[in-house]
């Protein structure tokens, strides 16, 4: 009997494995439509009885579902009351210079946002219908690169340079707890920011705008907005939903005082903006929320949920510390290894799933490489935070969405962007890391 259920537990981890692949393949390549691949994994799941269906479909339970479709919801507000035209004009004339500066300036305010607003999400449910509209300012049409370039900007700086603080995105939640729980490491916010930002978010973000405006070449039209002209006046739906934002953006920046989760205030801000007489949209305006993107999600959290309770993932941890070259007194190649593996992580569970693997064995990797614990544990943050390929984040699917941006646009880009972080943010990050005397 017992041989049996070791056989049927093995394979479970085989079945498991080959679902992931498929999933994983068909999510990087887009053979099919994101949301065939996510009803490919429910059905495939149920049926071959890998995990039970509480954890199977545990994605529509987490906060991040419901992020993304509120977000979704506050973003159709802010695109059909005219609020995302209003702000753009008022960043016109501010913006108004080159396209490279326009992309910069995207990305700052993307990065920028990172320190009020915990969410990825959130910040791109903002941000993309505000950028928009300014592309629609500037000239930038739908099929232009510069439109692509301007959403990718926001899509791919959102998650990758909000790394660099401590709150600002799941991954970094899911690390500062595990490690917490787990070995009572406690991260503080500016030892935290100090020991990532310099790198992580300002050096690569200047290699996000290089990459963006190299791939994406294309010229504003200044005169594509009279920001001379007097601006109407606000609208009641504009005026309410000034408020309501107001209100979600400073539940949002204050969440460490009452702890109600983004994703519940902002599933709270898309109801109220679905209310008749208080809210901004006919509750018929749901119909034109894409509800592909939150099947994505949530098949993409339910996959890591199946592959983490079947233990696959903790098998494959395992097994590539067993080849991992690290050796004690070689720290350069220790932080090249470890770093890697974070990466790998990433593209095998996503980068939300990466933290939680790869801190469950940051003791066994802290004795292999005779690297101190807390520097094992950081050091994952330049690993997941370097992204290949667009479902490793959900953030930049949902913008890709929103902003109508073909997955090859998106792809390529983060293709490039990635290795860049690997080839060239990695090993500048350890020099710093050494200048702050990490390794000494």
């Amino acid at each position: 009997m017992q041989a049996a259920s070791i056989l049927a537990d093995e394979q479970t981890v085989l079945v498991t494995g080959m679902l992931l692949v498929v999933c994983m393949g068909l999510w990087a390549t887009g053979i099919v439509a994101e949301v065939v691949t996510a009803m490919l994994f429910f059905a495939a799941a149920m049926l071959l009885k890998l995990a039970p269906a509480s954890t199977v479909f545990s994605g529509f339970s987490s906060s991040a579902f419901w992020l993304v479709l509120s977000g979704m919801v506050v973003g159709l507000a802010i695109t059909r009351t005219g609020l995302g035209t209003r702000l753009a004009r008022s960043l016109a004339g501010r913006l108004s210079g080159s396209y490279t500066g326009f992309i910069g300036a995207v990305v700052t305010l993307s990065f920028a946002l990172a320190f009020v607003m915990p969410s990825n999400l959130g910040r791109i449910a903002l941000m993309i219908p505000v950028v928009l509209a300014l592309c629609d300012a500037f000239g930038l049409e739908p099929g232009r690169p510069g439109r692509s370039g301007a959403v990718l900007a926001v899509a791919l700086a959102t998650p990758l340079l909000s790394a660099a603080i401590l709150p600002a995105n799941v991954p970094n939640l899911v690390m500062a707890g595990t490690a917490e729980t787990q070995y009572g490491l406690h991260l503080a916010y500016l030892p935290y920011l100090l020991l990532h930002a310099p790198v992580l978010a300002g050096v690569k973000g200047m290699i996000l705008v290089a990459a963006i405006v190299r791939l994406f070449p294309d010229q504003m039209s200044a005169a594509a907005v009279d920001t001379d002209e007097p601006a109407p006046a606000f609208s009641p739906e504009e005026r309410r939903l000034t408020i309501i934002l107001g209100l979600t953006l400073a539940f949002w920046v204050t969440d460490s005082l009452h702890h109600i989760a983004p994703a519940w205030v902002g599933l709270t801000a898309a109801v109220i903006c679905l209310l008749p007489r208080i809210g901004v949209l006919p509750a018929e305006a749901f119909g034109a929320v894409n509800l592909r993107t939150c099947f994505y999600v949530a098949a993409l959290l339910g996959l890591v949920a199946v592959v983490n309770e079947t233990g696959l993932g903790s098998r494959l941890g395992h097994a590539l510390l067993a080849v991992a070259p690290l050796e004690p007194g070689a720290p350069a190649q220790n932080f090249g290894v470890l770093t890697a593996i974070a990466s790998l992580f990433a593209i095998v569970v996503t980068a939300n799933g990466a933290p939680a693997l790869y801190t469950a064995l940051a003791g066994e990797m802290s004795r292999a490489s005779g690297l101190d614990l807390a520097n094992v544990v950081m050091i994952q943050v330049v690993g997941y935070s370097t992204l290949f390929l667009p479902y490793q984040a959900p953030p930049i699917v949902m913008a890709m969405d929103l902003g109508r941006v073909p997955l090859r646009s998106a792809t390529i880009l983060t293709l490039v962007v990635g290795l860049a972080s690997l080839f060239v943010i990695a090993p500048l990050d350890y020099l710093w890391w050494n200048i702050l005397g990490r390794f000494s």
